[in-house]
């Protein structure tokens, strides 16, 4: 790797870590009703929402069965709303391109993407959509989406904060909702849109415009209001994209500057989430544990990423088709890439977005190496590498649970965990949120693979062709919402089932993490003793990660060796044989 690279890296992390400190602060004030800055402007905008949808609603604590009901309720309805405005969009206004109403199966896909922080694309929006869909069917969601996610994990830090007095009780979704809105999501979006604007992502609604051509005819440019839509799709790890190439497009991430700025958004908030976690638990020093194991498997992923890229494809390197700069940003693989990122920007970029479950991406994943492409697909398996906003910090600590567990069964003690017994209830709560995800990863893989109409879609066989559809359901079920790119999911099979693996994966493992929320919320907390287990410190740390990794390679193993990892021995066995 060269200087350069490794300096781009290394800046950018380290920026984003400084970012998240003071932001995760904050975090910790918005969540524990605590004094802000903004609060003088935003209460009495809060106030406006509450009186909007009834002052008792926000009154009220729930225990964790009318959390999630609420949340389920909320979430439902906001899904028919997506349903029916990409339905009937032919009959909506702000149509000036005329596009006719979304197919049924297409719509039901994107509508449960959507509403789930997944945000994965079976259409290209530039060519599909109307200005009043790609606002009120794509952008509002977002927002909601990111705001339900971060509410459910914040309602499981409640449970094991210290000092609690209120039972069982979590809190009230309809409270945290709205404070999260307006000044986790909205306040950001407002600051950061302009300066995309300056950079070059349009903000109109005008929906095309003509440019003639020095060479005689006409282009036809489509626009609309992009900008904010980029800010919420990173800062919320959305991921969906006005345009069909997605952040590839020069209108969504037009410079380096802007791709920076996009790359920080999309990690700042997890990391900020881990900082926010520690305050209110109040234990800083568990987050710095936390936030070290995550760290360091983010550093790995992202050099392992880039180093495969700048190396490039083995049998073309071997067959001397491919230069490489000392720079190292126009060696390697270039394939599938913006010449304005290279090849640092690009692999950085991809799997932090994979990493943050954002799912955006500035260069195409099917071109990608197998070793370099394997890495974005082992973080959405093990889904929990800082993760999406909210639910990769509970699929975190649904590892820690293992973990302590673990620990306590080799050290002959009930394990605990922040004061609270992990009992039978809650090793089986976490184990149900754990075998959700692989279970609606490999099971529908396996199935269209074997399926006529499945296969069908692939753009390529042998094992990359397996590496196509099992990321697709990989994505799908981490709701991050990135493709391959080599894969057609625009046909009745891959619509319904991504849509189902998308409502699955979302809702059931944050129905069983705020049920084991719940569960530790009502208990007592355990005075500490000199034998308590303590989870607070480096050992631990390191203990935290063999058991991710463990459970993680037992339970995905089989899918690489099929996929990126036969692909890359396949590369290498065909040198030989050239040799």
């Amino acid at each position: 790797m060269s200087a350069n690279a490794f300096w781009q890296i290394a800046i950018e992390l380290l920026l984003a870590g400084a970012i998240s400190v003071p932001f995760g602060r904050y975090l910790a004030h918005v969540f524990q009703e605590q004094k802000t800055l903004f609060d003088p402007v935003l209460n009495p905008v809060d106030r406006l929402i509450y009186r909007l949808i009834g002052r008792d609603a926000v009154k009220e604590g729930m225990d964790w069965k009318g959390y999630a009901v609420h949340m389920l309720l909320t979430n439902l309805l906001m899904g028919l709303l997506i349903y029916v405005i990409l339905s009937f969009q032919a009959h909506l206004p702000w149509n000036p391109l005329k596009f006719p109403d979304v197919q049924p199966f297409l719509a039901f896909n994107t509508a449960a993407s959507f509403v789930t922080n997944t945000n994965w694309q079976n259409y290209g929006g530039e060519s599909t959509l109307s200005l009043f869909s790609q606002m009120a069917a794509i952008t509002f969601p977002m927002f909601i989406s990111a705001a339900t996610g971060l509410v459910m994990a914040i309602a499981f830090f409640r449970a094991l904060t210290p000092n609690r007095d209120k039972g069982p009780i979590l809190g009230n979704f309809y409270h945290d909702f709205v404070r999260v809105l307006t000044r986790v999501f909205l306040l950001p979006c407002l600051f950061i849109t302009p300066i995309l604007v300056w950079q070059g992502s349009p903000e109109t609604l005008t929906g095309m415009v003509t440019s003639h051509l020095i060479q005689g005819g006409v282009q036809h440019i489509p626009l609309g209001p992009v900008a904010d839509l980029e800010v919420i799709k990173h800062l919320g790890t959305n991921g969906g994209g006005f345009f069909n190439a997605n952040s590839a497009h020069p209108f969504e991430n037009p410079t380096p500057l802007s791709n920076v700025i996009e790359t920080l958004l999309m990690m700042v908030g997890p990391m900020a989430l881990v900082v926010a976690f520690g305050r209110i638990v109040g234990n800083p020093k568990l987050a710095r544990v936390i936030y070290t194991v995550m760290a360091s498997m983010l550093v790995v992923a992202v050099f392992t990423a880039v180093i495969a890229e700048q190396r490039g494809t083995p049998l073309l390197a071997h067959a001397g088709l491919m230069q490489h700069a000392s720079a190292g940003q126009m060696g390697g693989n270039m394939v599938g890439k913006e010449v304005r990122f290279g090849i640092t920007q690009s692999a950085l970029f991809d799997t932090v977005s994979t990493a943050s479950a954002t799912g955006a991406v500035n260069s195409m994943l099917d071109s990608y190496t197998p070793a370099g492409g394997m890495v974005s697909l082992v973080q959405m398996m093990l889904n929990c590498v800082f993760g999406g906003q909210g639910v990769g910090m509970l699929n975190f600590l649904m590892y820690g649970i293992f973990a302590v567990f673990i620990a306590g069964l080799m050290v002959g003690r009930t394990p605990e965990f922040l004061g609270k017994k992990i009992e039978k209830r809650e090793i089986v709560l976490a184990s149900l949120a754990l075998l959700v995800h692989p279970l609606i990863i490999l099971v529908p893989t396996a199935w269209s693979l074997m399926a006529p109409y499945g296969v069908s879609s692939l753009g390529n066989a042998g094992s990359h062709g397996l590496s196509e559809v099992l990321y697709a359901f990989t994505s799908a079920a981490a709701n991050n919402g990135s493709a391959f790119a080599g894969l057609n999911g625009d046909t009745p099979w891959y619509n319904v089932a991504l849509a189902v693996v998308i409502l699955v994966g979302r809702y059931a493992s944050i129905i069983f993490m705020l049920a084991l929320g719940g569960s530790l919320a009502a208990k007592p907390r355990v005075l500490e003793t000199v034998g308590t287990l303590k989870t607070d410190t480096a050992l631990f740390g390191g203990f935290w990660f063999a058991t991710i990794i463990v459970v993680g390679a037992l339970t995905f193993f089989p899918g690489l060796v099929l996929g990126p990892i036969a692909e890359f021995y396949a590369h290498h066995a065909s040198i030989g044989a050239i040799r």
